[in-house]
């Protein structure tokens, strides 16, 4: 299933996208995402499991691109679980998923977005769906974690109106994975 996702671009942090030439932009509509609804083994995920393996073992070592087999394909499904893709032209250029953490409460895993399409707020849109989704399927509660090496998530979260569940001032490494909450 795909629905179109309409909106202008935004960066990450909310900002509006710098300037463009007159002519290239007037002459180029805006992009159109679509918003598909996949399972683990469609063929439109591996780039994100590519890319989310390099960006966590780059990060942590090569044993870190384990965590992305640690749950079983099933909980990313409804009815308790989603897995969601950003595409752009019918190409992946962003995606996430959740799953089941209690009765009420959906946990955001493997939010994404392709290395060639950051800065454009697609990761935004991608916690936005998935909290919908959420919301539709009885969740009333989000809980995340985020590695203390990657600060683009860190934003991302704050910017989006996460709680953190951690001493903010305190150095990253000395915390561990950085746990943040939000109501539906």
């Amino acid at each position: 299933m795909s629905v179109e996702f309409l909106g202008t671009a935004a960066t990450d942090d909310g900002s509006q996208p710098g300037p463009r030439s007159g002519a290239a932009f007037a002459a180029q509509p805006p992009p159109r995402l679509t918003v598909a609804r996949v399972t683990v083994d469609d063929p439109r995920v591996e780039p994100l499991l590519r890319e989310l393996a390099y960006e966590y073992s780059t990060r942590y070592g090569r044993a870190a691109d384990r965590e992305l087999s640690r749950y079983p394909a099933e909980e990313f499904a409804p009815p308790h679980g989603e897995l969601l893709l950003l595409l752009e032209g019918g190409e992946p250029v962003a995606g996430g998923a959740y799953r089941r953490y209690d009765g009420r409460t959906a946990e955001l895993k493997r939010i994404w977005t392709h290395s060639g399409h950051r800065r454009r707020g697609l990761a935004r849109r991608v916690v936005a769906e998935l909290e919908r989704s959420a919301a539709e399927r009885g969740y009333r509660r989000i809980y995340l974690t985020t590695g203390p090496r990657q600060p683009e998530a860190r934003g991302l979260y704050l910017a989006t109106g996460y709680t953190p569940l951690f001493d903010i001032s305190a150095d990253p490494e000395t915390i561990g994975p950085l746990p943040f909450e939000k109501g539906l």
